[in-house]
């Protein structure tokens, strides 16, 4: 799919990762208006995470690189307040920005590279088992597969799959996400990752 050069920004103080979903509730009116324009085009936006400022208010001052994704399903929980799930797709590095009048912050980008992918290797099987937990109770929990936090099709052969749903999934500060989803290779991040769930006795 081609993806544009110049994209909205929604600055959060999360990391997305690609093939991640992330849950988002949306009243601000830049960012109603925002996810009105991508279900009307079929487009996306990018997930940078807050360096300076707040997710709410005066525009935020953000990381250079995120990730592009698209709103897969939404609801309407009140008049002028939207709940999305977005899937990201695909990393980018933010090359300008230009802050719209409305708050709005658009974005010109060039897209990095997606990871080479690979069949898990045998080392990290129990990380694995560890995700295949997870992912299940998560679907115990929500029926609907459009609003779980982890989209289909589960891919526990796939290094890069279980390498960025661990790095999603682990309770550590956004600083240290934003680390491993900018990692040079899904080997470098499964192999912090199974260290990290090591030393805090996940494994």
């Amino acid at each position: 799919m081609r993806r544009p050069s110049r994209i909205p920004l929604f600055p959060l103080e999360t990391v997305a990762f690609p093939g991640g979903v992330l849950p988002l509730r949306v009243f601000e009116a830049r960012y109603v208006d925002m996810v009105g324009d991508c279900l009307r085009d079929d487009s996306g936006f990018g997930i940078c995470r807050i360096t300076a400022g707040s997710e709410v208010g005066k525009p935020a001052e953000h990381e250079s690189i995120g990730c592009y994704a698209r709103i897969r399903s939404w609801d309407m929980e009140q008049p002028g307040v939207l709940q999305i799930w977005a899937r990201a797709e695909a990393r980018f590095r933010v090359i300008d920005r230009e802050l719209r009048p409305d708050g709005l912050i658009r974005a010109d980008v060039t897209w990095l590279p997606d990871d080479e992918d690979e069949p898990l290797p045998a080392e990290f099987e129990n990380c694995a088992g560890l995700l295949r937990r997870i992912v299940a109770d998560i679907t115990e929990r929500e029926a609907d597969p459009l609003r779980r936090v982890v989209a289909e099709p589960y891919r526990f052969d796939s290094l890069v799959w279980v390498s960025n749903r661990l790095a999603e999934f682990m309770p550590i500060p956004a600083r240290a996400r934003q680390s491993l989803m900018c990692a040079d290779s899904a080997l470098a991040r499964m192999t912090v990752v199974r260290d990290l769930l090591l030393r805090h006795g996940a494994l």
